[in-house]
């Protein structure tokens, strides 16, 4: 099954609920882990490691807190996942070359990395203002497949890097 790790889904909810903010007040660890009914410990280091990654600010002092870095129309939803999970990957292959054993007489790698390409332009397209609204794009305008020449031959090392 792919899933996201609590803490990924977790980080995504506090930055929605930062964004859902009318103006950019902002909010400690304790007032989100209330309003989000999160372990404060928890809601502490996800903040931190959102903001060692730019995506918040922190402001120190009695009106201190986290403050989102980029309007959320500009954040996509790709990019914080890579930051709080890791490279979005469905397969080791999709990570880039010579990351599993077998690829070199793979038949599926091509197409999974295929697959890949579009989970991720599909998360790419998602915003965190789309999350706050409830809404993302229409499902059949992100899941077409490019079946480009590029894609349907096996993806050089050029075309892993992009």
């Amino acid at each position: 099954m792919f899933k996201l790790s609590k803490t990924t889904d977790y980080g995504i909810v506090l930055m929605a609920q930062l964004a859902s903010e009318p103006s950019p007040v902002p909010q400690n660890a304790r007032e989100l882990a209330a309003s989000s009914d999160l372990p404060v410990p928890m809601v502490s280091k996800i903040l931190k490691a959102l903001a060692k990654e730019g995506l918040l600010s922190s402001h120190r002092g009695a009106k201190g807190g986290f403050v989102l870095t980029r309007d959320p129309e500009a954040l996509p939803v790709a990019e914080m996942i890579r930051v709080l999970e890791g490279p979005l990957a469905l397969t080791d292959c999709a990570v880039g070359p010579a990351v599993c054993s077998h690829e070199s007489a793979c038949v599926v790698r091509a197409p999974w990395q295929q697959i890949n390409r579009v989970v991720e332009r599909a998360l790419q397209d998602v915003t965190l203002a789309d999350l706050v609204r409830g809404q993302a794009p229409s499902a059949n305008a992100m899941l077409q497949i490019d079946r480009s020449p590029e894609t349907t031959a096996p993806p050089s090392q050029s075309s892993l890097e992009r």
